[in-house]
């Protein structure tokens, strides 16, 4: 009887997890086909290699995918040496008392944080504060803060992967504790710090809400941009004009095509996170 209660009681958490899985593949697979047949006829090396004309009616998106690669170049530069960093020190140096416990909640409750509540404080801290106005730095900056606490958590998962046996080994050795992380942990954790990172910018480069407030602009016609004046970026310039461009459905179709580049972005970088993990574990093997 306890044996049958616990196949029926199986059953139902399998077939609940089955079917709450295709239901969410089913809505995403239809999201990404209807984004697809309404984006691709836009989709062009024009469309692409050429820069918003007459208020973005005409013309292609070469601005926003210039702001869009350098953003993300900045969120790297900053987040991932302070992010890698400082998870290699709570790891591997930092005693496990209450204050590094603390410092591990904080930095999980700091990823659950909105993106808008992080573009805030880049408006208040970058923007006015520190006075670098709207611009570039001032929003990559911000999404440098975004990305930190993942960068941080996906690091310190991968060197916790890291058997202490290792750490031993290379010790009975006589390799000092620097050493030891610097030729033997960091290295075994390379295809797990290498992933987390990629999937953060992955997911910082469709980020909207931070750069509204702290540099992103509606329409900019040419691509001579610096880091300290404002730009376009691809997510924004989207949202733009999805939603506030005065000829939305004479633009539409130049939504659904950057919205598909977008995607495909992302889909590349997501695409090379695994081909990263697959390389690296190919070669160890």
């Amino acid at each position: 009887m306890q044996h049958n209660k616990l196949s029926l009681s199986s059953i139902v958490e399998w077939g609940t997890l089955v079917g709450t899985t295709l239901i969410v593949c089913f809505f995403l697979v239809v999201i990404i086909l209807e984004i697809v047949a309404k984006g691709i006829g836009s989709l062009s090396w024009e469309f692409i290699s050429s820069i918003p004309k007459e208020g973005m009616t005409k013309g292609g998106i070469l601005t926003p995918i210039i702001g869009t690669v350098l953003i993300t170049l900045i969120t790297a530069l900053f987040s991932i040496p302070f992010g890698v960093f400082c998870a290699i020190y709570l790891n591997e140096y930092a005693e496990n008392n209450w204050l590094t416990r603390t410092i591990r909640a904080a930095i999980r409750n700091l990823s659950g944080v909105p993106s808008i509540i992080y573009g805030l404080f880049g408006l208040a801290l970058f923007v006015q504060t520190l006075q670098l106005g709207t611009s570039l730095i001032a929003a990559g900056l911000t999404l440098g803060l975004l990305s930190l606490p993942y960068i941080i958590t996906t690091t310190e998962e991968a060197l916790m992967q890291i058997p202490n046996s290792t750490r031993e080994a290379a010790l009975a050795v006589g390799a000092t504790k620097f050493e030891t992380i610097k030729d033997v942990v960091i290295p075994s954790a390379v295809p797990g710090i290498l992933t987390g990172v990629v999937l953060t910018l992955s997911r910082a480069a469709g980020e909207t809400a931070p750069i509204l407030f702290t540099g992103a602009a509606f329409y900019i016609s040419d691509t001579n941009g610096y880091i300290n004046q404002e730009f376009m970026a691809l997510p924004y310039h989207l949202y733009m004009l999805s939603t506030q461009h005065q000829a939305i459905e004479e633009v539409r179709p130049i939504a659904y095509g950057t919205a598909l580049v977008l995607i495909l972005v992302v889909f590349l970088l997501n695409l090379s996170a695994f081909y990263i993990r697959y390389k690296f574990r190919k070669n160890e093997n």
